[in-house]
């Protein structure tokens, strides 16, 4: 029976499918601030380490080596960033916005957002309180999703 419970909770520490973005609260499940204990039991421990980055960050694929998937950036031990990578199919807010829509749906359902300039993407951020959603625009498509700890630049570079 231990074998059991082991395999239906390694089963369960995966990268959602079809993941959710509650503006503010959480994406994929994840909440901001949480530990890196809280994020393998949530999202599993099948994750790469990003070596290029200034801050230790994870990304978590459906496959090896191929990008679709989601990023966390942790700061002193706890999640500071969540995002998508490379508009993962099946991953919509709470209000039905769902990566691949055109970006004139993020102004619909939340109103004029801030935008910021990336390299080779814009950023529309929803602030409030100490937390920052922000919405990706390639190409006038919402290309991904972002939940940040207020005070952290919105580009993924």
């Amino acid at each position: 029976m231990p074998a059991l419970v082991v395999a239906a909770t390694a089963l369960a520490a995966a990268l959602p499918q079809q993941g959710v973005l509650v503006p503010g609260e959480s994406l994929g499940g994840l909440r901001l601030g949480a530990t890196r204990a809280q994020v393998t039991a949530t999202w599993g421990d099948d994750y790469g380490v990003c070596r290029s980055c200034p801050r230790t960050t994870w990304y978590f694929t459906y496959r090896r080596f191929e990008p679709q998937g989601a990023g966390v950036e942790l700061r002193q031990g706890r999640v500071a960033a969540l995002f998508t990578l490379w508009q993962p199919a099946g991953w919509r807010t709470t209000r039905g916005l769902r990566l691949g829509d055109q970006a004139s749906r993020v102004r619909a359902l939340y109103g004029p957002l801030p935008r910021t300039r990336c390299a080779g993407y814009e950023a529309l951020t929803l602030r409030r309180g100490r937390t920052s959603t922000v919405f990706y625009v390639l190409r006038d498509e919402v290309w991904g999703f972002g939940l940040l700890r207020a005070g952290l630049r919105p580009c993924r570079e």
